[in-house]
């Protein structure tokens, strides 16, 4: 059964975010067709219509959360006027995230879980990664370019970045009474611009 002309891109988001609505409620392990289905408020062949099976589903689980990420960043960069401004932004955004939509972790616990072992999503995973390490250096070569951090390899650096983010990030997400969001914000900014500035972390 193929869709309403023009309903395509509505009805397959409101499948999408009932899988991840799924997800943060039963785990990969949990998910079903059916499931999803029920959730979504439609019928099965419906759902086969846009997902072949739950990986697919699941990786469309991961490109929306990383879109909605995608979303804050932009959000929260607005008013940045300089590379470390722009950084600031991505740390606020990212964390803010484990604090307020714990979804995002919990399909990427999944989505990393099942990558492993499906060579599908484990692609969708390197892409994913690239393109941040990618976005991230980016800004990394305009603050290295106006003096603002030292010369340093980009792709490496933006690494680093991503490790602290996404470490920091989980610990946040998974146990809520660790820290507040200023205080995690502190913490990421303290260690990553000290590395950035003069390569200490400490």
């Amino acid at each position: 059964m193929s869709p309403r002309l023009g309903m395509a891109p509505l009805r397959r988001e409101q499948i999408v975010r009932a899988t991840i609505r799924c997800l943060a409620r039963d785990g990969y392990a949990g998910l079903t067709m059916k499931r999803v289905a029920v959730e979504a408020g439609v019928s099965q062949g419906i759902l086969h219509y846009y997902f072949r099976d739950k990986a697919a589903m699941l990786a469309a689980a991961a490109r929306r959360v990383t879109v909605d990420l995608d979303r804050r960043v932009a959000a929260e960069s607005r008013r940045a006027r300089d590379a470390r401004g722009r950084l600031r932004a991505v740390i606020r955004a990212c964390l803010r995230t484990a604090v307020d939509n714990r979804d995002f972790w919990t399909v990427f616990i999944e989505f990393w879980g099942e990558a492993f072992h499906e060579r599908r999503l484990a692609a969708v995973n390197r892409q994913a990664y690239a393109r941040a390490r990618r976005l991230i250096g980016a800004g990394l070569a305009r603050g290295i370019s106006a003096g603002e951090f030292r010369r340093i390899d980009v792709k490496e650096a933006a690494t680093v970045v991503l490790a602290v983010l996404d470490g920091l990030s989980l610990q946040v997400t998974f146990d809520r009474g660790l820290m507040t969001l200023p205080r995690a914000v502190r913490a990421a900014e303290t260690v990553l611009f000290r590395y950035l500035e003069n390569g200490d972390p400490t």
